[in-house]
């Protein structure tokens, strides 16, 4: 059983249709206090809430759910208009929601959300159920005679096989649903897969159609893993295992795939032998896509773009540290003779969809160089840059060795 709650009534009623299409039955609360109420005289599966309610809102609701064993584990979906509400929705984690959903609301990202949020909320019970059972088997057990006890040992290890299969289930539903939930690896998909068909059909006989179309598969490829582990790393996942990275393979990947606008611009680029680190690769080459891509995109007009990437050994993190050839940092800039920016805005540029020049000259989103600043911190790491209207920019980083 799935509760809805908000405030009004006209948002309830489309609701409770577009569950029922699809054979899934709701009850409504008009309210925070409500909804609590009926929480406490029935069970229910899911809660999709609304965060904005006068009296007691949807974050007060869901504080109160976590505070509880018995409702801490329902998930909760809250609805939001993103056009007001966006900077509330990592409170909403906070306070215990599982996702949000913005208004108005789309019915086939509604019902599959709503799907995925049930089955795991099935799964932890069935998880939950199999250890209460398991606790229970290794107590009849250990009451039992002595030569039960090589049957006690057969029987546990098979719950125990049965256990941890659901607990990978469970697992692997809970990456799925933050996949799904934002909705972003089937437009890489169906990229690839056009991509591919115009190669068998279209493109057999010309070789280099052929190479180009290749690389912008790998390039979906890529992107689609970049994808994961970015939405991996925001939530800080314990799951991305550091491992020993040599720079300068990072680099030649990211190249591969500049290679074409490098080619268009003629850029030069050189670039020292960098050190080996320990860290995320992805992470990593996703650092520098940023930064070089930035390089390529900021040039000015009539003028070869020319970037250097050096690095150094130093002795502290600061940016100032001596060069001494056994330090334990590693400081590497990112240079180029681009379009620059004010120092003034130093800040400004390393935060979220924040941007400095005109989107209509120069695309972008906004938070190339914000996840930049993210990955090199999680690296244990800092970051500035050093500029001047119309001199170029240097980004400067400070990573561990």
């Amino acid at each position: 059983m799935i509760l809805i709650v908000d405030d009004k009534r006209e948002n309830i009623v489309p609701l409770i249709k577009i569950l029922d299409l699809h054979n899934l039955q709701a009850d409504s609360a008009e309210s925070g206090e409500e909804a609590l109420r009926m929480i406490l005289k029935k069970s229910y599966s899911l809660i999709i809430m609304d965060v904005q309610m006068p009296g007691m809102d949807g974050f007060e609701v869901a504080e109160a759910l976590s505070g509880s064993n018995r409702t801490k584990d329902i998930p909760v979906i809250f609805l939001s208009a993103i056009s007001k509400e966006k900077k509330y929705i990592s409170k909403g984690y906070e306070t215990g929601a599982v996702d949000y959903i913005t208004k108005p609301v789309d019915p086939d990202l509604l019902i599959l959300k709503v799907k995925t949020f049930l089955k795991l909320y099935e799964q932890k019970n069935e998880l939950k159920d199999i250890r209460d059972l398991l606790s229970k088997e290794i107590e009849i057990r250990k009451e039992a005679q002595e030569n039960l006890e090589l049957k006690v040992a057969e029987r546990t290890k098979e719950l125990s096989e049965k256990n941890e299969e659901l607990e990978m289930r469970n697992h692997e539903l809970q990456q799925f649903a933050w996949v799904v939930s934002h909705d972003l690896k089937e437009p890489l998909r169906k990229i690839e897969t056009f991509i591919k068909i115009i190669k068998e059909r279209y493109l057999v006989r010309d070789e280099k159609a052929v190479d180009y179309v290749n690389r912008t598969v790998r390039s979906s490829q890529r992107m689609g893993k970049l994808i994961t582990d970015l939405l991996d790393y925001s939530r800080l996942s314990s799951d991305v295992l550091p491992e020993t990275v040599v720079l300068n393979d990072v680099l030649q990947e990211v190249l591969s795939d500049f290679d074409h606008l490098v080619e268009q611009k003629e850029a030069q680029i050189k670039i020292d032998n960098l050190p080996n680190i320990t860290g995320v690769p992805s992470q990593l080459r996703q650092l520098f896509q940023n930064l070089i891509g930035n390089s390529l995109k900021f040039t000015k007009p009539d003028t070869i773009p020319q970037i250097t990437i050096t690095a150094e050994r130093i002795n502290d993190k600061d940016f100032n540290s001596p060069v001494t050839a056994l330090g334990n940092y590693c400081r590497i800039i990112v240079a180029d003779n681009g379009i620059g920016f004010n120092e003034l805005y130093l800040d400004k540029i390393f935060k979220i969809f924040q941007s400095l020049n005109d989107r209509n000259s120069y695309e972008g989103t906004g938070i190339g160089l914000a996840i930049a600043k993210k990955i090199v911190e999680k690296h244990n790491g800092i970051i500035t840059a050093k500029s001047h209207d119309g001199n170029g920019a240097s980004f400067i980083i400070i990573l561990p060795v």
